[in-house]
């Protein structure tokens, strides 16, 4: 069964085009005319749908509660002392709920897509639930309410830190060996796309990584990657190598790896991720809530695409935004992530964040035949000048119109499930707060 919608502009991947029609069969685009005879919009400019490529999704519950000042110093690992306190209560329904308000306002801000960074695996004790994929089977649930394409990448989670050191007890909810990942791994291929993601360089041992990166065979591999400059401190201490140096030399980057933040990265690792066809995974807005640092990105030539993380704030435009504003903070110039042959700065960074975001998650992406038909709308008649309007000059969302696989999933801004989401979520955070 297929249908078609008509857009005045469409974003397609050589540029704005003009009455465009999709013809879309199974979810999936079978067809693009364009050029064709106005027809009444459905909506007035076409974006693809943008992948979220790295998100946490229980971590929306905390937004805005950390925001306070301790005794000492603020960075991450003072963040991540609270995430953990916060994160040994959640029980299943608590995780569905909030993934479902998550990926309920991920829709609203014109994200499609989502990989699920997902390592809150067990009961609160530790142990295993009787579903040993209990918690993952509630993120999809959240998916399949709302409507978001999900990847879920079970994470792998067996260390403190660097060389194999024991795991703390504040991480006892996320720790697996080789075998119990693999049954969560199997589970997670039942309820939806699934890939691979070793935490990171400091949760997992070179001999884990191998067997992880074996068995994602082609399927996405993400990995968080210095992040910080504590961690790149520790891998030199560790190993005489800077971690995404380490990382190149040791394990088989290619094209199916999304290297997550890699925020402190030298000229040649730089040159050596793009060597490998990996993704670099910016979350602008996290990475500034952290206190993390930037993205060299004028010095990276190679694959990005953004993701919203700790889910503190979520939206395209947002992480589009900051994306460019602290480029242009670091490095005093403007419009710093347009390029030669793209020069309007929304356009070339959405374009290039589409074709980032659906290599790491896998799938083919933007207003192409045999795309998922993930689609965005915004309202406007010049389309470079609203979508620089959407990520530059907007107070308010102006995301109109959102299918996912065909499926409209947001009406005129809103997803049909926001309201109750939203009372079901506030439920939950008042009762991990009290």
């Amino acid at each position: 069964m297929g249908n078609e919608l008509f857009f005045r502009h469409a974003l397609l991947p050589t540029g704005w085009a003009e009455n465009v029609r999709l013809i879309i069969t199974g979810g999936v685009i079978s067809g693009v005319e364009t050029e064709g005879a106005a027809q009444g919009d459905v909506g007035t400019i076409a974006l693809p749908g943008m992948p979220n490529l790295h998100s946490h999704s229980f971590q929306r519950a905390l937004a805005g509660l950390t925001e306070h000042r301790g005794a000492g110093e603020e960075n991450f690992w003072t963040w991540r002392d609270l995430m953990y306190r916060f994160a040994l209560q959640m029980d299943p329904d608590d995780v569905e709920a909030v993934a479902t308000q998550a990926f309920v306002e991920m829709l609203e801000g014109g994200f499609s897509a989502v990989a699920e960074f997902h390592y809150l695996h067990h009961a609160p004790d530790g142990t295993p639930y009787g579903d040993i994929a209990e918690m993952a089977s509630r993120v999809g649930v959240a998916a399949a309410a709302t409507g978001i394409d999900l990847t879920l990448l079970p994470v792998f989670y067996a260390h403190a830190g660097f060389g194999g050191t024991p795991p703390a007890a504040a991480q006892r909810r996320f720790i697996n060996g080789l075998d119990s990942y693999a049954k969560i791994h199997e589970r997670c291929r039942q309820i939806s796309n699934t890939g691979v993601a070793p935490h990171s360089l400091r949760a997992v041992t070179p001999e884990e990584l191998s067997v992880l990166s074996a068995l994602a065979g082609g399927a996405p591999l993400h990995i968080h990657i210095a992040e910080q400059t504590g961690e790149v401190d520790d891998c030199v201490a560790w190993s005489g190598l800077r971690p995404i140096d380490w990382l190149l030399r040791h394990a088989p980057v290619a094209a199916n790896w999304c290297l997550v933040h890699a925020t402190h990265v030298t000229v040649a690792e730089c040159a050596g991720i793009t060597a490998s066809g990996a993704v670099v995974g910016l979350c602008p807005i996290t990475e500034a809530n952290l206190g993390d640092g930037v993205f060299p990105a004028q010095e990276f030539l190679g694959k990005y695409g953004i993701g919203s993380d700790s889910n503190v704030l979520i939206g395209v435009a947002e992480e589009l935004r900051m994306l460019e504003y602290s480029q242009r903070l670091a490095l005093r110039q403007r419009n710093v992530m347009a390029t030669e042959a793209v020069r309007t700065t929304a356009k070339a960074m959405f374009q290039n964040a589409v074709a980032g975001g659906a290599q790491a998650l896998g799938m083919m992406g933007g207003l192409v035949v045999g795309a998922p038909a993930n689609i965005v709308t915004l309202a406007g008649d010049n389309p470079d000048i609203a979508l620089s309007q959407f990520v530059f000059a907007t107070r308010a969302p102006v995301v109109k119109d959102v299918w996912v696989r065909g499926r409209q999933c947001v009406r005129d801004g809103r997803h049909e499930l926001a309201e109750r989401s939203r009372m079901r979520f506030d439920t939950v955070v008042k009762k991990l707060l009290a």
